[in-house]
């Protein structure tokens, strides 16, 4: 026991001898362990990224390195026993060749983001999807309960509240079933349609692919490359816009400049004979070029007019034109189809006045021959009693 505090006491005494740190001061402790926590949060991420770049390189060599259970561990007092000297000497060793470049970190480190830009890219194409299938599935939901809020309030107005009887007050089997009949008709027709439609849409879905692929094979196809070089020529062309536009202002200044220099020359005292002829010609040449700039001008200007009547023309037939879009749109949406039922019975009716029309016309037709007969036995009535009429005064005389 003796011995065993007389070890303690001596290990203890080279330890405070030894120890750097003991020296120091509370504030200075308290720092170098925030230090030396940082740079352990440091070398854990590092760590995490290097496993994780190692598990995707080499897969099948991950699932060997694992650590041994069975490993002894060396006891704490066995490593603090070890002399210092050494281990530091063979710890910056082996640290010097287990550890990586900067040039190695920055490559892990940019495969890694460039791996977690794909798999965000991923996520987010996914969650699109998923999203798009949502929609689709409320879309379909909302057509089906307006679908069936539709056949509630006809098979109310048609069958619960059209079709009883008024003197058993019973709903009339014969209509229930007629009833059905016609719906299972329109659906019939609904299926025939929108097969049709679909295989219409697959014709024409294979020759826009056909048409793409025959684009693709031109080169032809538009891609994201091209809209950034078009983008990129319509800023030149507005650059050149803008150069046109401060070359017509300078020429304006110019053209003024001219005036002002004409106008200079105008009132000027005669000089000799030779300086008169030089400035009448500097004089002469002046003012084509001023005459030119002023017909210039005035082309602008005109060109300038032209496109602003062209523009207005253009925007009052694309009000006209959109107007004119907007009643047949609201005449497409207002139009409605009549129900079968209503469509029958306004053909039943119709027969039916259609008969009675006939009818009254055969009794017209009979009633005129009547009255024809009928003229003409009056007709003869009337010349039979004018001849009574003749003979009876023939007598009397």
């Amino acid at each position: 026991m003796a011995d065993s505090d007389s070890i303690l006491s001596v290990t203890t005494g080279t330890d405070q001898h030894d120890d750097p740190l003991a020296d120091l001061t509370d504030e200075q402790l308290f720092q170098i362990v925030e230090d030396t926590i940082h740079g352990n949060e440091v070398i854990r991420s590092e760590t995490e990224m290097f496993e994780k770049f190692f598990r995707r390189v080499e897969p099948k060599e991950t699932n060997s390195f694992q650590p041994n259970i069975h490993t002894p561990v060396v006891h704490v007092q066995e490593i603090h026993n070890r002399g210092r000297k050494r281990s530091r000497s063979k710890g910056s060793a082996v640290d010097k060749l287990l550890r990586l470049t900067a040039e190695q970190k920055c490559d892990i480190a940019q495969r890694e983001l460039e791996e977690l830009r794909d798999e965000i890219d991923k996520l987010k194409d996914e969650s699109e999807r998923i999203l798009d299938n949502y929609r689709a599935g409320l879309e379909e939901a909302e057509l089906r309960i307006t679908e069936i809020k539709k056949a509630t309030y006809e098979f109310d107005r048609d069958i619960c509240k059209g079709s009883i009887n008024a003197r058993t007050g019973k709903v009339v089997a014969e209509k229930v079933v007629r009833y059905f009949e016609d719906k299972l008709k329109w659906r019939d027709t609904l299926i025939e349609k929108l097969r049709l439609k679909n295989s219409t849409l697959k014709v024409q879905k294979k020759k826009l692919q056909l048409q793409l692929k025959q684009k693709e094979e031109m080169g032809e196809v538009l891609h994201e490359v091209d809209f950034n070089q078009l983008k990129i020529e319509n800023q030149q062309y507005l650059e050149k816009i803008d150069e046109k536009n401060q070359e017509l202002l300078r020429l304006k200044l110019m053209a003024g400049n001219t005036l002002q220099v004409l106008n200079l020359y105008k009132v000027c005292v005669r000089v000799p004979d030779n300086q008169n002829v030089c400035s009448q010609k500097k004089l002469h040449s002046l003012t084509a070029e001023a005459e030119r700039l002023q017909t210039e001008i005035i082309s602008r200007e005109e060109m300038l007019l032209r496109f602003g009547a062209e523009s207005h023309v253009v925007e009052e037939e694309r009000l006209v034109a959109e107007k004119k879009n907007n009643t047949l749109r609201q005449r497409l949406a207002d139009f409605r189809v009549p129900d079968v039922q209503d469509y029958v019975e306004k053909k039943a009716n119709l027969t039916e006045l259609q008969k009675v029309v006939k009818s009254w016309e055969r009794k017209v037709e009979i009633a005129q021959m009547a009255l024809k007969t009928h003229k003409k036995y009056w007709q003869q009535i009337w010349s039979q009693s004018q001849q009574m009429n003749v003979w009876s005064h023939h007598d009397t005389k």
